[in-house]
């Protein structure tokens, strides 16, 4: 049974927990990476198809080769980021099925030769993981900044070519956040505006 949060973490998690356009000069390390991932990894997904590959642009030559593929107005915020994650989704995830999801061994074959099934579902499930990477940066005192505005075609071909399978979702920089670099924060309505109870 799980048990309800503090208002603390919850803050730390969602209410006071910013999108951030630029960091501080703390360093993120290897070890925070690897935590992020043990920490996401445990959210869900649609028979632990886990569709999420991540490559964590940690290198000046990596930042710039992504930042190339960027609009102008995100290729300054990944260069000057810390890390900025490429979060990618595989779309021949059914493959690992059988060790992922072994207690049915048919779950394999529900996605062979259905293309057009497997995009739906990694496009689905690894932007759940997407979520998941955000909410464990926060929980581990990181923060990030979520973005679309990149080139998917460009991305893919300079991070993915030899993995022709995976491609990209989003991209996040991901850092300790400068409040310098926030914007005021933005609208959230209300229960009734955007909800129905059926």
């Amino acid at each position: 049974m799980s048990e309800k949060l503090s208002d603390a973490a919850l803050d730390t998690i969602f209410r006071a927990a910013r999108t951030y356009n630029g960091y501080t000069d703390e360093a993120v390390s290897e070890a925070d990476l690897r935590a992020i991932w043990d920490l996401m990894k445990w959210g869900p997904t649609s028979a632990n198809q886990l569709p999420a590959r991540l490559i964590w642009c940690v290198s000046d030559e990596a930042k710039a080769k992504l930042a190339a593929c960027a609009s102008a107005q995100n290729a300054p915020k990944i260069l000057a980021a810390p890390v900025t994650v490429i979060l990618g989704m595989d779309t021949n995830f059914h493959e690992h099925l059988p060790e992922l999801f072994p207690h049915n061994q048919t779950a394999k074959s529900w996605f062979d030769g259905n293309s057009e099934v497997r995009e739906v579902s990694a496009l689905r499930n690894s932007t759940l993981q997407g979520a998941y990477f955000i909410i464990a940066a926060r929980a581990l005192g990181l923060d990030t900044g979520p973005m679309s505005g990149f080139d998917n075609g460009k991305v893919d071909a300079a991070f993915f070519a030899d993995t022709p399978a995976v491609r990209s979702n989003f991209i996040s920089t991901l850092g300790h956040g400068d409040p310098a670099t926030i914007f005021e924060r933005l609208p959230r309505p209300e229960f009734e505006r955007f909800n129905t109870i059926a």
